[in-house]
């Protein structure tokens, strides 16, 4: 399927709220401060092959347990709403409760950026998008996600506190949105499946 630019943008928006890198500003320079070197290099292409494996090999975990894609999708849904309520309402539900005193790629690269939120949203929107579209929305998000840490100083200066603040509640409200419509079609889907069978 040739490239579709909607597909594309569309992809690049439901992966950029789940990663979202300029709501990580803050988390980066929380562990920058405590004399952590950051590399921004580093970060990004651990992200981006973590990110890149589940995209592929996801479909060979599911047949192992036995779980189709639609019901994955059901549930990668559920998880997304709540990480949307997270972002809009500010609370915490997902706890990192990963090993202290590592270096940045925890837990910068993994879970921050490369965790089960977007490890779920890769293979839930997979019936979405074709391939191609949705590999370079997530490297266009993955290049996004560079450019956050290589000038996350710069950008918390240009958006101040109250910026970062109100792109974390635009993207959270698009992901509650896309949380619905995801789970509504493959229940649809899973609803018609079971149907026939019967």
């Amino acid at each position: 399927m040739p490239f579709d630019l909607i597909q594309i943008g569309s992809a690049f928006m439901v992966l950029f709220a789940i990663i979202d890198p300029l709501g990580s500003v803050p988390i980066v320079q929380t562990i920058a401060a405590k004399g952590v070197k950051i590399s921004a290099w580093k970060i990004t292409l651990i992200s981006y092959a973590l990110m890149l494996a589940f995209f592929f090999a996801g479909d060979f975990i599911l047949k192992f347990f036995g779980v189709d894609l639609s019901s994955f999708a059901v549930a990668g849904s559920i998880l997304l709403f709540f990480m949307a309520l997270e972002m809009l309402l500010d609370i915490e539900i997902f706890k990192n409760n990963g090993p202290k005193g590592m270096s940045s790629i925890v837990p910068l690269a993994f879970p921050l950026y490369a965790g089960p939120g977007v490890f779920t949203a890769l293979l839930t929107i997979r019936s979405e998008y074709a391939t191609m579209n949705l590999l370079t929305a997530l490297t266009l998000n993955i290049i996004c996600v560079f450019l956050v840490l290589y000038a996350t100083n710069g950008i918390r200066k240009v958006l101040g506190e109250a910026g970062i603040y109100l792109l974390r509640k635009f993207f959270g409200l698009i992901l509650l949105a896309i949380s619905i419509k995801i789970f509504v079609e493959n229940l649809q889907t899973m609803v018609q499946i079971f149907s026939i069978s019967q």
